[in-house]
C-alpha cells in the first residue's frame, strides 16, 4: 500500500528480533518512526543504525513498570508523540515436557514479561494516548492462549490472560478513541518456536527447525510455514486506518490451527471399518 503509517510514532517491545524486528522494519518502510525496545543491545542497536533516523533503540526490561513509563516518555521526547504501542516481548520459560516435572522456578519471570509487561506498557501508552487524541495498542498473545495443551503451563496461562486483558482494555479505553487488539500467532518460525537453547550454533538451530517441522505441520491445515513477516503484515493492518472500526478482537495468524483438527477422522474411521470387515471376510 505504501506509507500507511506516515507521520506515526510507534513502540515495539521485543523489537530486536523475530516478529518484533519484522514489524519494526515494516513500520519504518510504511513511514513510521519507531522506538525499538529490547534487552538484546547488539541486535537492537544494529537494527537502529540500519534504519537510520526513523528508529531509536532503547534497552528496556518490560517487567519493570518504571522502565516502560520511561520508554513512552522517550518516544514522546524523541519523536513528538505516540500513536502505536505493540506489546510484543515474550518468553516461553523453561521447557518441561510435563507439568508435574515443572518446578515453577521461572513463574515470576514469565508472568513479569508476558503479562505484567503487556499491562504496564498498555497503561503507560494509554495514559498518553488518552490525553492526545487516541491511538492503537496491540498485544501479542499466542494460539497457546486459545487452545489447551500439554506443558508450558505458565506460558499458556499468561497468553490466555493477555487475551482477556486485551478484550477488557478495548472496552475500557474506547471512550478515549484508543483501539486495542490482540494477535495470536501460531507456528511462526522464530527462535522461540525453534526451541533453541543458549550456545546452539546457527547450523544446529536450522537442523532443529527442520526436524520439528513435521510436528508443527501436523495440526495446521495450511502446510505453509509461517514467517515473522506474516505477523508483521497483520500488525500493520491493525495499526493502520484500514482497521479504524476494529477493536477488541483476537486475530489468529496460525495457518488455520484454531479453526479445528485438519485430520479427516471420518476417513480414518471408514478405512478402519473396511479393514476390519475385510479381515472378517478373509
Amino acid at each position: 500500500m505504501g506509507q500507511e503509517l506516515a507521520g506515526k510514532v510507534a513502540i515495539v517491545t521485543g523489537g530486536a528480533g523475530g516478529i518484533g524486528r519484522a514489524t519494526v522494519e515494516l513500520f519504518v518502510r510504511e513511514g513510521a518512526r519507531v522506538v525499538i525496545a529490547d534487552i538484546n543491545d547488539e541486535q537492537g542497536e544494529s537494527l537502529a543504525r540500519e534504519l537510520g533516523d526513523a528508529a531509536l533503540y532503547q534497552r528496556v526490561d518490560v517487567s519493570k513498570a518504571e522502565q516502560m513509563q520511561t520508554l513512552v516518555d522517550i518516544a514522546v521526547e524523541r519523536f513528538g508523540g505516540l500513536d502505536i504501542m505493540f506489546n510484543n516481548a515474550g518468553i516461553s520459560g523453561a521447557q518441561y515436557p510435563r507439568f508435574l516435572d515443572d518446578d515453577l522456578g521461572d513463574f515470576d519471570r514469565v508472568v513479569g514479561i508476558n503479562l505484567f509487561g503487556v499491562m504496564s506498557g498498555s497503561r503507560s501508552a494509554g495514559r498518553y494516548m488518552s490525553k492526545h487524541g487516541g491511538g492503537v495498542i496491540l498485544n501479542n498473545a499466542s494460539i497457546a492462549g486459545l487452545l489447551p495443551g500439554q506443558a508450558l503451563m505458565t506460558y499458556r496461562a499468561t497468553k490466555a490472560a493477555v487475551i482477556m486483558f486485551s478484550k477488557s482494555l478495548a472496552i475500557d479505553l474506547a471512550e478515549y478513541g484508543i483501539r486495542v487488539n490482540c494477535l495470536a500467532p501460531g507456528h511462526i518460525r522464530t527462535g522461540l518456536t525453534a526451541f533453541s537453547m543458549p550456545g546452539m550454533s546457527a547450523e544446529q538451530i536450522e537442523r532443529v527447525k527442520q526436524a520439528i517441522a513435521p510436528a508443527f505441520d501436523s495440526n495446521q491445515p495450511l502446510k505453509r510455514h509461517g514467517k515473522p513477516e506474516d505477523v508483521a503484515q497483520t500488525v500493520l493492518f491493525l495499526a493502520s486506518n484500514r482497521a479504524a472500526q476494529i477493536t477488541g478482537v483476537v486475530l489468529p495468524v496460525d495457518g488455520g490451527i484454531t479453526a479445528g483438527d485438519p485430520v479427516n477422522h471420518l476417513r480414518e474411521i471408514m478405512a478402519a471399518r473396511a479393514q476390519a470387515l475385510a479381515e472378517i471376510q478373509a
